[in-house]
């Protein structure tokens, strides 16, 4: 099994022409012709990580936010990021990513989110009109089977992503019912959100003013960028195994989380 066979199956899930205009997603480092050895997925790409994978003896790192985001004028591992490049070319890893087009794509990142919560009657909170035949979009919007009061959803929500902190709106005591969501940094789907009616939004970062004005109309709650999206892992993992059983695949051990909190 080649390299390429299992980010050919990765392109189909999430097609790299989803992906936003600012995003760089796909091939970031190395040749995919060679036989795979294993794959290791994580949501950033760490010199600990690329450790992790030759350690493992794999030759593929599948992650979502992208290693390389702007071009290089120098490689002279003057930053982590050119180290994680030079060290992935000297060990032979390539280094592939989904990025926003998984955000965007059907059963991609806030799919998955929104099954973690056990939502129903999923659908996107923004349509991509622009991606025909696919379907695609930005945030998801689902239903509870059961309402729930606004502090005691937000407190399983916290429970579920592993929270070290939650900001959010004032809680009225509030029945959440309806719930938008979107991983990283959603808050451009603010407006959305109340536009179908959602009863609390939730997102990876919200900005300090967005936070004004809206606690009539909907609950806010940040939960952070990492925390949103730790579960993208599993659809890679679902992905890969699904189609290449023999393939050995392994979720990273490193927190690759760059925020810690007292």
């Amino acid at each position: 099994m080649k390299i390429k066979d299992i980010v050919c199956a990765l392109g189909q899930f999430a097609p790299l022409p989803l992906q936003d205009s600012f995003d760089n997603a796909g091939l970031q480092v190395g040749l995919t012709d060679a036989e795979v050895t294993g794959a290791l997925l994580c949501l950033d790409v760490t010199e600990a990580v690329v450790d992790e994978a030759v350690a493992l003896g794999f030759n593929l790192i599948v992650s979502h936010h992208p290693l390389i985001f702007r071009g290089f004028k120098s490689l002279t591992g003057a930053s982590y990021i050119e180290r994680c490049v030079m060290k992935a070319v000297k060990h032979d890893v390539v280094v592939y990513s989904a990025h926003t087009n998984l955000d965007n794509a059907l059963n991609g990142v806030n799919f998955k989110m929104a099954e973690k919560i056990g939502l129903a009657n999923i659908s996107f909170l923004e349509s991509k009109t622009d991606c025909a035949p696919l379907q695609a979009g930005a945030g998801v919007v689902g239903e509870l089977s059961q309402t729930a009061i606004d502090i005691d959803f937000l407190k399983r929500i916290k429970e579920v992503f592993q929270v070290g902190c939650m900001k959010h709106t004032a809680l009225t005591g509030r029945m959440i019912r309806k719930v938008a969501l979107c991983g990283g940094a959603g808050a451009f789907l603010l407006d959305e959100a109340i536009k179908k009616g959602a009863d609390v939004f939730i997102t990876g970062e919200i900005k300090y003013h967005d936070y004004f004005g809206h606690g009539d109309d909907i609950v806010l709650a940040e939960i952070g960028h990492y925390e949103s999206e730790q579960y993208t892992k599993e659809i890679f993992q679902q992905i890969i195994k699904e189609k290449f059983p023999e393939v050995p695949v392994r979720m990273t051990e490193v927190n690759t989380n760059p925020i810690f909190y007292l």
